[in-house]
């Protein structure tokens, strides 16, 4: 029996990219779109091709009358907490491809989907590339103690840092060795150009967010030792083509867990 999906996000960037792959996965079928815009339609025309047969709502809660096993969330910071939460509560795994949610949110959602029995799969970036980004970041943090994160994205992005930089951070200050740069009070001049934190204490990671046209989403560690430097980037392109392998992947995998997993590098290996 295919894995029945629910797409929050249908007709938006990465659902576009989503919705020809999944309906030509044989293990997956899409049961429902979520559009505000293309509400009450049919998917495929929404897409601007021929009817498909998968009805488009405006809310997941509306969607959720349907039988369904995964909720896949590519919608906006200010909805996919809600968004989780309704899936959840009806009884549907979830895969989140939308950034803007903290740490706080996340421990919230854990706990729901233990609660129902669920597993959620939420990655800042579900591009193979970028998480050996984060894995090279990592595995660095064991050998070099000073590191920062430099987070490019559009001018119009509203999150800040972006899902892939504040995962990268969130992870870091979890294993980094203590940092020599000076504290923050210490600084002078205008202190808060050293950028934001994630973490706490001598293990807190500075996050520095720049937001300009032309860039589509770049993440930056950047190590320091005396006399030499690392950097590990990834650059992402403007097709959305590079996060379908891996939400499929999360898509196909998520029911094998109860509770909450960060990284799409949790099922690599």
């Amino acid at each position: 029996m295919p894995i029945r999906i629910i797409l929050a996000g249908a007709t938006g960037w990465v659902g576009r990219a989503l919705v020809p792959a999944i309906t030509q996965a044989g293990d997956l079928e899409l049961v429902a779109g979520i559009s505000r815009n293309h509400a009450g339609t049919d998917l495929g025309v929404a897409l601007g091709g021929r009817p498909s047969g998968v009805p488009v709502f405006a809310r997941v809660e509306e969607a959720l009358g349907a039988p369904a096993d995964v909720l896949i969330d590519y919608t906006k910071p200010g909805v996919v907490k809600a968004n989780a939460i309704a899936a959840l509560r009806a009884g549907l795994h979830v895969v989140i491809g939308t950034s803007g949610l903290g740490a706080d949110d996340y421990a919230e959602l854990d706990e729901l989907a233990r609660e129902a029995g669920k597993g959620v799969l939420a990655a800042g970036n579900f591009s193979i590339t970028a998480t050996l980004l984060k894995r090279f970041t990592l595995e660095a943090a064991k050998y070099v103690a000073d590191v920062e994160i430099l987070d490019y994205a559009s001018a119009t992005k509203p999150d800040a840092p972006s899902g892939t930089g504040r995962e990268i951070a969130e992870a870091l200050a979890g294993i980094r060795q203590p940092a020599t740069s000076l504290p923050l009070g210490e600084v002078v001049g205008v202190p808060q150009t050293r950028g934001g934190t994630l973490g706490e204490g001598e293990r807190e990671v500075r996050v520095h967010a720049v937001r300009l046209p032309s860039f589509v989403l770049a993440v930056e560690s950047v190590f320091g030792a005396p006399d030499e430097r690392l950097t590990i980037r990834h650059d992402a392109g403007a097709s959305a083509a590079p996060y379908v392998a891996g939400t499929l992947l999360a898509t196909r995998k998520v029911s094998g867990w109860i509770g909450l997993r960060r990284g799409l590098d949790t099922l690599l290996d």
